[in-house]
């Protein structure tokens, strides 16, 4: 049997976060290739019904992206990111999915360290927590 290697969405807004990933690459920053990076416009585009279709899929964990409070180019995406995010945890938690496997993270375009560091750190997390509980019930040896 394989070890378990989690599949991790990140939601990133373009100006900040999804700006961070890409300065981690050009600095060369090593961070998992687990986690699949999904551009958006702002996080506050990031709706319930995307991050959900994401579970049923089977990722692992998610975590959406936004930019820094008070900079968030279209004035206040990011805190309606972090409502929606704070929503289906509970959402998650209702229907047996651990609310650790979303997060909301703030970060600056200038943040690529933190950025490889957010992303290893996550990919750490899903990693003890084990395969999303939908993949669980899919496989044919449950």
């Amino acid at each position: 049997m394989q070890p378990f290697e989690p599949v991790i969405v990140a939601f990133c807004c373009h100006y900040c976060a999804y700006t961070a990933a890409d300065m981690a690459g050009s600095q060369r920053l090593c961070y998992p290739p687990n986690v699949k990076i999904v551009r958006v416009p702002c996080s506050g585009k990031v709706d319930a019904i995307h991050i959900m279709t994401a579970f049923q899929k089977g990722v692992d964990g998610v975590y959406v992206a936004g930019c820094l409070d008070g900079d968030c180019h279209f004035k206040n995406g990011n805190i309606r990111a972090s409502k929606r995010v704070v929503y289906v945890r509970r959402l998650l938690e209702e229907i047996g999915i651990e609310p650790e496997r979303l997060e909301m993270v703030k970060i600056s375009a200038g943040m690529g360290e933190r950025f490889a560091r957010i992303a290893g750190q996550f990919t750490e997390k899903i990693r003890k927590l084990g395969p999303n509980p939908v993949k669980r019930a899919e496989s044919p040896a449950a």
